[in-house]
């Protein structure tokens, strides 16, 4: 037919990079931030208190944290698809088990078992198996892509979540996200992940190192500990910012409409943030978007403690920490190979996301006792300030010292 223009086929890497980023947007949403959403209608439900629901939440995550190494090393192995496709399937398994929960023990069995499958499913293992099949020094646009996926999961699934609790109450809406885990994250994981596209680099080697023999080695590099500093402060200083912003605008005078406003800013800026690192910053080393990027934690964070109680301060503020956090997840998923060894990117991965999954679990109730013990939230946010700052100093550091690593 005369005229026609053919449309080109989608090549192999837009196919992996499109269905795991539809698999992140969907194991993000279920997993994640689906579950404040349900904890409020359980805690009613049931009538469990607040401590006892997010206890379960926060050891998932801590025994997330004692698995990401196994999991790590298992993608380094060349077994991604599995660990990806059997993490989610597992994942909705528990999901319809915790639809049919009466009891507290079954209930914790249930979402520490979730828990521990984002080691499994988000972006580390989705990192990790990115970086087996582009080659660890040419992963940053197929990362940078999956972030920008992972960015909308919230945007997706906290209405969904929510359209589905009005409807079909709280264990319809899990036996709906153990679906979602079990037929379109796990099929799209096992189609996708193909260990024979693996980069030539991954190919088994007469005497090349195991996961294990990097790792001891990695942990004798002073940058490799500077790195871990920095993205734990990091991760504590975000978590203790995104579960605390809200009563703190209250506890300082903010009307719930500008809270709201302003909390429904952070999603759009972190997506904002990565389009500016794909669109401006594609030859920019990670260690200068990092040693640039987590200035603005600190800063952000100051103004909102010595600036006047307007909502175009708390806007500011949002936008600012929200496009920091967006960049920082990419420069996490790169500054393994560019600062510390190209080699065994998940079992290296997997040793610094131990720390990171634990102040993740742990620094919000450290907020809380925090708050408890002082009476005020001023207390809470120098603190978050303090965890900033070290940040700062860690990643700086790490950047120097990754850098007269590679001239000596």
């Amino acid at each position: 037919m005369t005229g026609a223009v053919a449309t080109p086929p989608l090549s192999g890497r837009s196919v992996f990079i499109t269905g795991l980023g539809i698999g992140q947007v969907c194991s993000w949403g279920s997993l994640y931030y689906a579950f404040p959403l349900l904890a409020e209608s359980i805690e009613r439900d049931l009538g469990w208190t607040k401590p006892e629901v997010y206890g379960a939440a926060s050891l998932g995550l801590i025994l997330a944290g004692a698995a990401s190494y196994p999991i790590g090393s298992a993608i380094d192995r060349g077994h991604g698809r599995w660990v990806m496709s059997l993490g989610s399937a597992l994942a909705g398994l528990l999901f319809l088990a915790w639809s049919q929960v009466e009891s507290l023990i079954g209930f914790y069995v249930c979402v520490a078992g979730i828990g521990i499958l984002q080691a499994a499913t988000l972006y580390e293992p989705a990192f990790a198996v990115v970086a087996r099949r582009s080659g660890s020094l040419r992963a940053r646009s197929g990362i940078t892509a999956l972030t920008l996926w992972g960015g909308f999961a919230s945007t997706v699934f906290v209405p969904l979540v929510q359209a589905l609790l009005d409807g079909v109450g709280w264990r319809g809406t899990l036996m709906v996200l153990g679906a979602i885990n079990l037929g379109l994250c796990a099929g799209l994981y096992a189609a996708v992940i193909n260990p024979g596209a693996d980069h030539p680099e991954h190919a088994r080697r007469e005497g090349a190192p195991t996961g294990r023999a990097v790792v001891r080695r990695v942990m004798r590099q002073p940058a490799f500990w500077a790195l871990a500093l920095a993205l734990t402060a990091y991760s504590a200083t975000f978590s203790t910012f995104t579960f605390h912003f809200y009563p703190m605008l209250v506890e300082r005078g903010f009307d719930i409409a500008t809270i709201v406003w302003a909390m429904a800013i952070i999603g759009p800026a972190q997506v904002a943030g990565r389009i500016a690192i794909w669109v401006f910053g594609r030859r920019a080393s990670v260690r200068i978007i990092g040693c640039c990027v987590v200035v603005a934690f600190p800063l952000a964070l100051i103004a909102l403690e010595a600036g006047p109680p307007t909502f175009l301060l708390v806007a500011g503020v949002a936008a600012v920490y929200g496009a920091a956090n967006g960049i920082m997840t990419i420069v996490r998923g790169l500054s393994v190979p560019e600062m510390v060894t190209r080699e065994a990117y998940g079992a290296v991965n997997g040793v610094l996301a131990a720390p990171v999954t634990l102040a993740r679990a742990t620094a919000p109730v450290g907020a809380a006792a925090l708050w408890a013990w002082s009476g005020s939230y001023q207390s809470v946010l120098l603190s978050a300030i303090g965890g900033a700052m070290v940040l700062v100093v860690g990643f700086w550091a790490a950047a120097l010292l990754s850098v007269r690593a590679e001239e000596s």
